[in-house]
């Protein structure tokens, strides 16, 4: 899985790496109240599929292993990774089984978005409808996977191996990545999941209502509009802790959506890059030039340090005030494991701090 921020303490690809509107998050999944639920065992579902959604099996999808089919729409759903079991979700469906939320999660292994659109659908973690939850801190947990008799396992936003695949998949039918690892953007991630399970209308009226969200939301921080940024990773205690993350990542990605525009530093530096971030050291940090520098940080103390630091506190936007130290790992998710349940969450806290950093920019860049 991929870090909130790479960190040379633990393995790049294994870790990862406030308060959100509630009613955001409900809407997005305003659909799935006459959608199906494939629910645990145990649970009945929410409604019977379409007929219309049942024809248009088989359904074959490509991805970066291959093409997977599916011959008829499954009704036990497993996850993998982050965002597709929000997707799913969304689009009205309660997996039998999701992985555990252990960075950025809260009490019972969830997120405030996933609760909220899990208890629109009766399904909520302890409920008899809510799926069964595993952890892959060690990676992907096939023995839990397989308990689960899945139809499919949906991973189109994940850092799945050859290797993960090829056993996956003599347990169910595999969605996998498209492309880059952790690199497929939600869209896509919400179009893939919503083929696979035979909602590809709802999961496009889905894309086009959060966009919607975002963009109203974003109309109200027009300081934001066109100024350039740098997502990244700073260890002050690190002669190498600089790290900042390609066009390949779902956070700048984000970022540029919402009408800013990555540092020219960061594009001429990752062309050709299929990694979702690069290394940078820290004796060059002052040619990290941005409008904006946005990182992940342990605690506020991290940030202190980070701006007193010989090195990084040459970074031009951190010179100038405008740097966005997050040290909420909800937060942090919610804009790193994009989805279009996560995102809404996140508008009303993320884009505020986005704000105050773009207006700190010196009149004579703006």
């Amino acid at each position: 899985m991929p870090l909130p921020a790479p960190s040379r303490a633990v393995p790049t690809r294994r870790f990862l790496r406030a308060t959100g509107q509630a009613t955001a998050v409900l809407a997005a999944v305003a659909l799935s109240l006459t959608a199906c639920s494939t629910g645990p065992a145990s649970s009945p579902a929410a409604g019977a599929p379409s007929q219309s959604a049942s024809s248009a099996f088989p359904v074959t999808i490509k991805h970066v292993f291959g093409e997977t089919t599916i011959k008829e729409q499954p009704k036990r759903v497993v996850t993998v990774s982050w965002v597709n079991d929000d997707v799913a979700i969304a689009l009205g469906v309660v997996p039998v089984g999701v992985p555990k939320n252990e960075w950025g999660g809260n009490g019972q292994g969830s997120t405030p978005w996933k609760d909220a659109a899990l208890d629109a659908l009766g399904a909520g973690f302890g409920s008899a409808k809510a799926p069964a939850q595993f952890s892959e801190a060690d990676g992907v947990n096939f023995t839990e996977i397989a308990k689960l008799n899945p139809d499919v396992i949906l991973g189109a936003y994940s850092g799945l191996t050859e290797e993960d695949y090829k056993k996956l998949s003599e347990i169910a039918p595999v969605v996998a990545h498209p492309d880059v690892a952790y690199g497929t953007p939600w869209q896509d991630s919400t179009a893939i999941i919503g083929k696979a399970l035979g909602r590809e209308a709802e999961a496009a009226k889905l894309v086009a209502d959060t966009e919607a969200t975002i963009q109203d939301k974003v109309s109200e921080y027009p300081q934001l509009a066109g100024k350039s940024f740098i997502y990244g990773n700073l260890e002050p205690a690190k002669g190498d802790g600089v790290n900042v993350y390609t066009a390949n990542d779902n956070r700048p990605r984000f970022l540029r959506e919402i009408g800013m525009k990555l540092a020219p530093v960061v594009e001429d530096n990752s062309k050709g890059s299929k990694e979702f971030f690069i290394p940078w050291s820290a004796e060059k940090a002052n040619e990290l030039t941005s409008d904006v520098f946005v990182t992940w940080v342990p605690d506020l103390k991290t940030a202190d340090s980070i701006k007193t630091d010989p090195l990084l506190g040459q970074i031009p936007a951190i010179k100038n005030g405008a740097l966005v130290a997050d040290s909420d790992n909800t937060l942090t998710l919610s804009i790193s494991a994009s989805s279009p349940l996560s995102l809404p969450w996140a508008l009303d806290t993320f884009l505020p701090q986005l704000a105050i950093a773009a207006d700190k920019v010196p009149a004579a860049v703006k």
